[in-house]
This record gives structure tokens, C-alpha cells and sequence, in this order.
């Protein structure tokens, strides 16, 4: 019996204990789903404000470059993409209006990198992108930066032809590539080297520069001249013209 009462009061409180975590479950699931719709409250009126700031500012965001950057980094800083939403161009095509106007700079920028490409086959720094597209939008175009273009960059990489912006040499400088091949670690050497010798390289400075082997510094530079055709080969080079470099497109300056 006195087993029996010791068995019947723990069966209880098993059960008491059972019922109370059900309350808790219940409360915790009660608490949950108001901060969720507390939340989602907060979102829309934040998401209204924006979308006021953007619609009152929006010729603004168009024209200066410099109020576009304030804008883009303060939506970066809350966690908003402009480029992300239900219609293709995402929220800014969707709120501000500017689809047309990232689609026009999509297309001059295809435009600059195809037509530069037998030159550079496929590689232009960032800022040599800039300053050709800039020039065939012309004053009326409107001034660009490189956060416009890096931008347009991403919305073009969907198309899968190859669209991206590569860092090399000490990360300050870019490079556009806008092919569908991939640069391995001994050829961004080579650009970043090309970049500090203004476009010229050759096996020494590869050699004595980075400690590379003469063998692998020739394989490298030959493969980027034959197989991909990112640079070019000089056959006059030196003060008396009979020496051999190599010379990089992508880490040139061009005046045209």
C-alpha cells in the first residue's frame, strides 16, 4: 500500500509537471507569434518610410552619384538590396522607378566589354570600364561611379556570360571579367605585376619579383598569350629592340 501511495502521488505530479510545460509550450508559442506580427508591423511602416524617402529623392538618386552612394549604403547598412525583390530588376526597378535606367547601363556596359574584347580578351580594369562607358554616355547620360557599374555587374550575372568583378594585385584595383573563364592564382599574379609595370611584364620580373621558377613564368605567360589572348607579345621591347615582354591589356590605359 505504501508503495502504491508513493506510485499514485509521483504519477501526479508527472502529470502536473506535464500540463505545466503545455502551458509554457502555449505561452511561449503565444509571445512568439506576437513579436513575429509585431515585426512584421515595424517592417512595413519602415519599408513605407523608405519607400517615400526613395520616391521624394528619386531624380536625385538618378543624377548625383554621390546621393546614390548615401542612398546604397544606407540601405546596405539596413539590410536592404535594391537589386532583391518579387520583379525582375528588384526593388529598384520596383520602387524607384530605375529599371530603365540600370537596363541602359547593363547594355553600355555589355557594349564596352565586347568591343573591347579582342583587344583585352575579356579582362578591362574596373576603372578603365568606367571611363569608357562615362564616354559613351555622355554628358547627358548622367556621372557613374564604380559602385553603379559593380552593381549592374551583379543584375547582368544571371545571364551566365561570365559577368564579374575580380580584386587583384593589393585590393584596391578590380578587374572586370566578361568571359566565361576562370583566372587561376598564377594569372591574377601576373595582372596584379602587369598592373604596377603599367601593362608590361616578362619572365624576370615574375623570376626575381615573385621567386617563380623560369619554367613556370614562361608556361604562364605562353598559355595567356596562346590559349586565352589576355595579352600580347612584343618581340621589340628594350632600348635596343631586341628583347621580349609581354604586355597585359586589362592593366593598360587606354586613351581612345
Amino acid at each position: 500500500m505504501h508503495r502504491h501511495r508513493l506510485g499514485g502521488v509521483g504519477l501526479a505530479a508527472l502529470q502536473r509537471q506535464q500540463e505545466s510545460l503545455k502551458s509554457f509550450d502555449a505561452l511561449s508559442n503565444q509571445l512568439s507569434n506576437a513579436q513575429v506580427d509585431n515585426l512584421h508591423a515595424q517592417l512595413y511602416q519602415f519599408r513605407a518610410a523608405l519607400t517615400r524617402f526613395a520616391t521624394h529623392h528619386r531624380a536625385d538618386i538618378r543624377s548625383d552619384p554621390r546621393f546614390r552612394h548615401a542612398f546604397q549604403q544606407m540601405c546596405a547598412s539596413i539590410g536592404v538590396d535594391p537589386l532583391a525583390g518579387p520583379r525582375r530588376g528588384g526593388w529598384w526597378e520596383e520602387t524607384l522607378g530605375l529599371g530603365d535606367w540600370q537596363s541602359e547601363l547593363g547594355v553600355q556596359i555589355v557594349d564596352v566589354c565586347v568591343s573591347t574584347r579582342p583587344r583585352n580578351g575579356g579582362f578591362i580594369e574596373l576603372s578603365e570600364l568606367v571611363r569608357l562607358v562615362s564616354r559613351l554616355r555622355g554628358l547627358q547620360g548622367g556621372a557613374i561611379t564604380e559602385e553603379d557599374v559593380v552593381r549592374s555587374i551583379q543584375a547582368l550575372k544571371p545571364l551566365g556570360a561570365g559577368y564579374e568583378v575580380l580584386d587583384f594585385g593589393d585590393g584596391s584595383r578590380k578587374i572586370v571579367r566578361s568571359v566565361p573563364k576562370e583566372l587561376d592564382e598564377d594569372q591574377m599574379v601576373v595582372l596584379a605585376v602587369a598592373s604596377e609595370q603599367k601593362g608590361r611584364i616578362n619572365e624576370d620580373l615574375l623570376i626575381h619579383g615573385k621567386g617563380w621558377t623560369a619554367e613556370r613564368a614562361t608556361v604562364v605567360l605562353q598559355n595567356m598569350l596562346l590559349r586565352d589572348g589576355t595579352c600580347w607579345l612584343d618581340k621589340q621591347d628594350g632600348p635596343d629592340g631586341t628583347g621580349w615582354a609581354y604586355w597585359v591589356p586589362a592593366a593598360m590605359q587606354w586613351d581612345d
